[in-house]
């Protein structure tokens, strides 16, 4: 199971601390998932804060294990690059003009058309696949993983064979602390659910996309 972070702290200078309501998703994520009687056995996520504090924040017991494959991509770099230094305050701070133009801008990263960047596409798919790899080493049966949007974007549109292109559209739609789940059976690997949100179903002022 992969369950992207909670809300983050849009526009802030930290914006890898959770805000107050990615505090408030994490728990309730936790407590869903044992009323279901789900409990992991293999706690995971990348190196970023937000990510360690959710699955911290669901309560489970447990040692974390880090694996910097289930990082976001760095949209601050990128963006960055596009604009040849520097992305422009109304970029960064206003939400739709951040959203739109991040969309456009890593469909030309996805085709090596922005120059400077840190990371390229293919070793961002390259880490992800290396992550979803080691997730399941050693036989666990269940494996909770806390990533992002992107990341999560690149797990579906690969297990779907979709083209690159999907891996945008689907992490623009992802919630945070949003449920995927994957099974993974004699080699092949299957998602049974994106996106999924019932932990909030009469929460609905939990809901949030960034």
């Amino acid at each position: 199971m992969v369950i992207r972070h909670g809300q983050a702290s849009f526009g802030a200078d930290d914006y890898d601390a959770l805000s107050e309501l990615g505090h408030k998703q994490a728990k309730v994520t936790g407590d869903y998932l044992r009323s279901q009687g789900w409990i992991p056995d293999r706690l995971m996520c990348g190196t970023l804060k937000r990510q360690r504090d959710t699955l911290t924040g669901f309560g489970f017991d447990g040692a974390i294990e880090e694996h910097p494959g289930f990082n976001e991509y760095d949209f601050h770099n990128i963006l960055d690059a596009k604009f040849g230094g520097k992305a422009p305050d109304t970029v960064m701070q206003d939400r739709k003009t951040h959203f739109r133009t991040l969309r456009d801008t890593v469909l030309e990263w996805q085709k090596d058309k922005i120059d400077g960047v840190a990371e390229t596409w293919g070793d961002f798919t390259n880490r992800v696949q290396a992550a979803r790899d080691s997730a399941i080493q050693h036989g666990p049966k269940r494996v909770l993983v806390a990533a992002s949007g992107g990341v999560i974007g690149q797990l579906v549109a690969s297990t779907l064979q979709a083209p690159d292109v999907m891996m945008m559209d689907l992490n623009l739609q992802v919630k945070n602390a949003s449920i995927h789940r994957f099974v993974f059976s004699k080699g092949r690997i299957m998602l049974t659910e994106f996106n999924a949100t019932p932990q909030f179903d009469t929460l609905p002022d939990l809901v949030s996309y960034s």
